[in-house]
Parts: C-alpha cells; sequence; structure tokens
C-alpha cells in the first residue's frame, strides 16, 4: 500500500482532517520562507493531540539548511519522528542526525551515495524549482523517479493533486506519495475535501 503523507500542516483543525481523510504521516514545515512554517509551539501542540488520539501517524518535520543542533532541539520538542532535509545539507550533517534523517532531491540525482536512509523513505524527490526548497505545485520528473524508485523506496512529491496522482504511482511506483499545496484552498490552509479525494484516489490504485 501506498504511504500517504500530507505536508505543510499549520493547524490542529487541519491535522485531524489529514489523518480522518486517511495520511498516514503528517509534514511539519519549519521552514521561515515557506507559506506553510509552523511555529514550534503550535506544532507541539498538534503532535500532542496526535500522540493522544492517533500515535500510529508518522510525525515528519521539514527542515531546510538549518544547524544540526536546532534540528535535533526542534524534533525533541516536537516530538517529531522524522527529520526531512529540504535544502543543501551536506551527507555528514545527515549523519549527524542518525537514522531518523532522510534527504530531499530537488530534482532527480546522479549520485545518492551517503544520503541513502536505511528504512524507508530512503529519500524524497520533489521537482527542481530555482530558488524554491519545494511546495511550488511543479510536477517532478516522473520517468526518471521510476527509475531511481527500483532502486530505493522513496516519497515522490512535486505537483501531486488528487486527479494525477493516480497516473504518478502507477508510473513511478513510489514507497509513498507527498503533498502540500495540491489540497490547499489557499497557501497553507487545507481542504478537507480535497484531502480526502486525494487519499481515496490513492487507495484506488
Amino acid at each position: 500500500m501506498t504511504v500517504v503523507k500530507i505536508c505543510g500542516i499549520t493547524s490542529e483543525t487541519d491535522a485531524r482532517a489529514a489523518v480522518m481523510a486517511g495520511a498516514d504521516c503528517l509534514g511539519f514545515n519549519f521552514y521561515a520562507k515557506s507559506p506553510r512554517c509552523i511555529d514550534a509551539r503550535v506544532c507541539m501542540q498538534i503532535t500532542e493531540m496526535l500522540m493522544r488520539e492517533h500515535p500510529a501517524v508518522l510525525k515528519i518535520g521539514v527542515f531546510v539548511n538549518m544547524p544540526v543542533l536546532q534540528i535535533l532541539a526542534v524534533m525533541q520538542s516536537c516530538q517529531l519522528d522524522l527529520a526531512q532535509l529540504h535544502g543543501d545539507e551536506s551527507p555528514d550533517e545527515l549523519r549527524q542526525l542518525g537514522p531518523r534523517a532522510f534527504k530531499t532531491y530537488r530534482g532527480i540525482p546522479t549520485k545518492v551515495n551517503g544520503y541513502l536512509r536505511n528504512d524507508p523513505p530512503a529519500c524524497l524527490v520533489d521537482a527542481s524549482v530555482k530558488g524554491a526548497y519545494g511546495g511550488t505545485g511543479t510536477t517532478a520528473d516522473w520517468s526518471a523517479a521510476a527509475r531511481l524508485a527500483i532502486r530505493v523506496p522513496l516519497f515522490l512529491a512535486g505537483g501531486l493533486t488528487p486527479d494525477n496522482v493516480t497516473d504518478a504511482i502507477r508510473q513511478v511506483k513510489p514507497w509513498g506519495v507527498d503533498i502540500a499545496s495540491g489540497v490547499e484552498s489557499r497557501p497553507g490552509v487545507k481542504d478537507a475535501g480535497k484531502m480526502r479525494e486525494f487519499v481515496h484516489a490513492v487507495r484506488g490504485v
């Protein structure tokens, strides 16, 4: 079964709606320039609710070029399960974070040595948009992602919507799919109906 991650959660209302829609993972963005950036105190309230009511849901922090010690502090205070490195982090920074961190590739990498996690997700593949760190709504290169997905269990992101995710899964065969802007009513605010449609489409493949 393809894992569903709904990213860019900014409120408890959206978190509940995403879980009720059937999401397996929720993403919390700590990049200050993102319209989906969440304050750590708000994230703590949401994750405490998830721990009480939906402990099986995976909680993933999204970080862009944040110092390792700061990432570790946020992960601990917000009770996050995994760290998604979405910037220009080095393999050494990934190693310092240990087995709970995985790397995002903006575009398809030619080399993945030093970046792959042993357990799924090994990495995340997003669209390549100059100067942007995700959430652009631009579609990733599915053909290239499919070649990488044969080798590693990856998250596919980039321009996914309830309308195209079925084709994306059939072509790429990813371990999981990641969506943010494709299920929003406006940047940073999720649409419950779109989230339900997205999960329904994924489960129907």
